[in-house]
């Protein structure tokens, strides 16, 4: 079985019955939806047990020749980089799609269609390994995003909305002419072939080759300066969208910068290195601190993502192996810690309808288990040893302190990184005082209502992933070990084995 095209788009057959279902029936067409990214979830797991771990390359390899007068192929392959993203993306659309369950109440059947449309959009993103077939599928998630945000978001819903699109679009052009470069000068848009003819593109030409494609990627990231699309789309999002959008959507960034910036350009890539490391701590330290500034707790986690990827960022390029492996596991941390919190201030809007800290205070008192729960995914958040965010920053700390790439000293970016880990914990720990702890002196907290089952539901797999990757994260690390020895032997920072 072509597993690998099955879990790309079997959301696309839930979807062609999603439209052949009356609209009317808007209580079958949720359950199609979620039954069909369930059964993608299960089938993903089985590209996981399919994998093998001790070898390196793309695996489960599918070729099928497309345009060939062209140089495009269908090739979908999958390494230890895009297997936890995919598995990432799989497991997080079903979560979000059970917490709009009652959220969404109007144009029912269109949401579940764009639902399922961004999620064959982003796991092709992550399995394509030809330019041109990348490229389709990373311009094709923008737009159910783009209606996402635009038709079921907040007040400012359609100015966020284009905004998102314009803001990406414009990087994607850049890298759209770096593509068509890389296709005729190296014959081909196959990634495995092109890898194999880097010197082709040396000098002056490999930088800006690498500066295009960066410049989408950042957008994507979203990287300081140009993170500003960020909060306005994350809070006029539905909450369904802010998960995706923070869980997967801003990966495409980061795994990008790992696809393809770094093996295809790998001199540019250590040119670089030190400047975008900058611009990441600068991410991480003003995210941070604009986070401390906002009373309204989803613009909060919009802006603490800032800070967040800005440690995945200084970790892929202090390109040590440490560094990129601690970058990858926040990746999923990030996609499991930060969509928690979108939904957890999603539940507590569909109560209160504001998500302004000032109307609330006290409500451990009324909602102990929706406060137990959302103490956790704080403290994953901010980096307590024991939960997932610890052990990514940890190891992407270890990795920048020992890259020989990052000069003039690699201790500064160091010091400074460590910086938003102690930021983080004010700004987080000063939300969940002003929530949840302290007296219950609004009567319109009183009467509210803890988690429901269904809540229970959604929460509880992130919770269990939060707990499994800061006690036991070995398998995570094993699964991209040698991926990212592989990519690190192309920019040549470690040696030959």
């Amino acid at each position: 079985m072509p597993i690998l095209t099955v879990t790309t788009f079997l959301p696309l057959v839930g979807l062609l019955i999603v439209l052949l279902t009356p609209r009317e029936q808007e209580e079958r067409i949720k359950q199609i939806t979620l039954v069909t990214s369930v059964a993608t979830f299960i089938i993903s797991l089985g590209i996981l047990l399919s994998f093998d771990r001790s070898r390196a390359g793309f695996q489960l390899v599918e070729s099928v020749p497309w345009i060939p007068a062209w140089g495009i192929n269908y090739i979908l392959g999958v390494d230890g980089i895009s297997l936890l993203l995919v598995l990432l993306t799989t497991l997080l659309t079903p979560i979000a799609l059970l917490s709009a369950w009652h959220a969404i109440e109007t144009r029912v059947k269109e949401f579940n269609a764009f639902m399922l449309l961004l999620e064959t959009g982003m796991v092709g993103t992550f399995l394509a390994l030809d330019l041109f077939l990348f490229y389709i599928f990373w311009e094709f998630t923008l737009v159910p995003m783009y209606f996402l945000i635009g038709i079921w978001g907040g007040p400012r819903r359609v100015y966020a909305a284009i905004k998102f699109f314009l803001y990406t679009m414009a990087g994607s052009i850049l890298m759209l002419l770096a593509i068509l470069y890389l296709g005729i000068q190296g014959g081909t848009f196959s990634l495995p072939e092109l890898l194999g003819k880097v010197s082709q593109w040396a000098g002056p030409v490999q930088l800006w080759l690498f500066i295009a494609f960066a410049a989408a990627f950042a957008i994507k990231v979203p990287l300081w300066p140009l993170h500003s699309w960020l909060p306005d789309a994350h809070v006029e999002a539905p909450t369904a969208g802010s998960v995706i959008l923070a869980g997967i959507l801003l990966k495409l960034g980061t795994y990008g910068f790992l696809r393809f910036n770094l093996p295809l350009f790998p001199e540019a890539a250590k040119q670089a290195a030190p400047v975008i490391a900058v611009l990441a701590i600068i991410g991480i330290i003003y995210g941070a601190i604009v986070s401390f500034a906002q009373t309204d707790v989803k613009k909060l986690v919009a802006f603490s993502s800032v800070s967040h990827l800005g440690f995945v960022m200084l970790g892929i390029f202090s390109l040590t192996p440490q560094g990129v492996q601690g970058a990858i596991l926040q990746m999923v941390n990030h996609g499991l810690s930060t969509g928690a919190l979108f939904l957890i201030v999603g539940m507590i809007y569909e109560r209160r309808h504001t998500r302004d800290m000032g109307a609330f205070g006290g409500i451990w008192n009324v909602m102990p288990l929706y406060s137990a729960l959302s103490l956790i995914v704080v403290l994953s958040s901010m980096g307590l040893p024991g939960l997932n965010g610890f052990v990514g920053e940890f190891t992407i700390l270890l990795g920048s302190a020992a890259s020989k790439t990052l000069t003039p000293t690699p201790w500064i970016y160091t010091a400074f990184a460590v910086s938003g880990i102690i930021l983080a914990a004010i700004y987080m720990l000063w939300m969940f005082q002003r929530v949840y702890l302290g007296p219950l002196d609004k009567p319109e907290n009183q009467a509210l209502k803890d988690l429901t089952p269904r809540e229970l539901v959604v929460l509880v797999p992130i919770i269990l992933c939060i707990f499994w990757i800061g006690l036991y994260a070995t398998p995570f690390f094993n699964i991209m070990d040698r991926s990212v020895a592989d990519v690190l032997r192309t920019v040549g920072t470690i040696a030959l084995r």
